[in-house]
């Protein structure tokens, strides 16, 4: 591959993990996720409090701490430095949880905010010894919640997945095993928690 062949991947890889970065994907998929539970309107207001306490609020944080200098980027590439992101993660999860059944929401949506609460846990766990895709993860995870709750038909979407997974590994962020691993993860416990 030439030096401008290079340029233009990682150009496209950029594009990519920006556009389909978690607060994205969370913040499209929730709503859906928490109407196709509640089967009606006021499942997306509980869908986008799902997608404020797993997405925008982490994201929020991760930019305040890059404004402090802490972090190059929101990517925080360095695993070591990642704990502090979980536990913002679940602490926001929790809360939005908390506010969920406090509210009386349908279950469908409790359950995917439970799903993504596990999914960080696992990610808290192996991100202490192996760096796995957060991204990868929350894409996959976001595709499996969406055909859980509503159709088998979602699952084309892992094309998307298929693409966060490339991008963060032509931006060097990780390894296709990272990313398979963060995918497999994000997969697996959206199925348990909502097939199971």
């Amino acid at each position: 591959m030439t030096a401008e062949e290079a340029t233009g991947t990682a150009s496209v890889a950029r594009r990519v993990t920006d556009a389909l970065q978690p607060r994205n994907l969370l913040l499209a998929g929730m709503p859906a996720v928490g109407a196709f539970a509640a089967g009606h309107w006021t499942g997306l207001l509980w869908g986008l409090l799902g997608a404020l306490c797993a997405g925008v609020v982490p994201a929020a944080y991760i930019e305040w701490e890059r404004d402090r200098g802490r972090w190059g980027d929101r990517h925080v590439v360095d695993r070591t430095k990642r704990a502090p992101i979980f536990f913002v993660i679940l602490g926001s999860i929790g809360t939005g949880s908390a506010l969920m059944v406090l509210g009386g929401a349908p279950t469908g949506i409790l359950l995917a905010m439970l799903a993504l609460w596990v999914m960080t846990v696992g990610l808290l766990a192996v991100n202490t010894v192996w760096k796995i895709s957060v991204d990868s993860a929350v894409a996959s995870s976001v595709v499996t919640l969406s055909a859980c709750v509503h159709s088998a038909w979602w699952l084309l979407g892992y094309g998307m997945t298929a693409a966060v997974c490339w991008s963060r590994v032509a931006l060097r962020y990780h390894t296709p095993a990272q990313t398979l691993a963060g995918a497999a993860l994000g997969a697996a416990t959206a199925v348990a928690y909502l097939v199971g």
